[in-house]
């Protein structure tokens, strides 16, 4: 059965610099219908005005990644990483035995992004960052891995049996995934119109479904820019 979490359904605060939308209970929303969906326990839309951001705070055993939508983040941690990710572009984070980081908007417009944090195989081990350019144009009409604790080639690792996926459709082009029956897939288009099961879906609704037969992903409106993720 799949289900469709329309945008708005779900949870969220504005803090002014941070309008943040929660697809999970994260910080002082709660439901407990929705806590995770098998291992990916966070799941925020988050709109970070310009020149502000996240200050130094600290994390341990979580894959955290970012998928930037529009504008640019950049990340600065305690382990001396420093980098800046553009649209369309990810990071990850494993947090293991604990890091402090800051994320900032330090462009002149808006940036969204998707902030997914997905439960490690195991906890503990060192800390590590990364980030990595996915051109838009490289996953027309077909899924390309961003993140992955499966080793596929190109993607950015992550210490969890998962793997996060993105795709962009135009109008009428269709897209299947296929999974094994005990996985969870979480789906959010960023952008556009889309169709799964014959259930209408909106851009920033979330989608949740686990394993065990193809499921067809139709772009109604597009570009339908989608971000899966398929963990245990």
């Amino acid at each position: 059965m799949i289900e469709v979490r329309p945008f708005d359904t779900l949870g969220g605060a504005n803090h002014g610099w941070l309008d943040a939308h929660h697809h999970f209970s994260f910080a002082e929303y709660y439901n407990p219908k929705r806590m995770s969906w098998g291992r990916l326990r966070v799941w925020n839309d988050d709109l970070i005005a310009p020149k502000s951001g996240f200050p130094p705070h600290p994390h341990r055993d979580m894959e955290i990644i970012t998928y930037v939508r529009t504008g640019a983040i950049t990340h600065q941690d305690s382990m001396g990483n420093k980098g800046r990710t553009a649209a369309g572009d990810v990071q990850v984070m494993s947090a293991g035995t604990g890091v402090r980081h800051a994320e900032f908007n330090l462009e002149d417009e808006n940036t969204t992004l998707f902030q997914i944090w997905i439960e490690p195989d195991a906890t503990g081990g060192a800390p590590g960052w990364g980030a990595k350019q996915f051109p838009k144009s490289d996953r027309t009409g077909a899924w390309s891995i961003l993140a992955s604790g499966k080793g596929d080639d190109g993607a950015l690792a992550i210490r969890a049996d998962a793997r996060v996926v993105g795709a962009t459709l135009e109008a009428g082009q269709e897209l299947v995934w296929e999974t094994e029956p005990h996985r969870h897939v979480y789906a959010v288009p960023a952008t556009g119109v889309i169709e799964v099961d014959g259930k209408r879906v909106n851009a920033r609704d979330g989608i949740a479904f686990t394993g065990g037969s193809k499921v067809v992903f139709k772009a109604i409106e597009g570009p339908a820019e989608i971000v899966l993720t398929d963990t245990l």
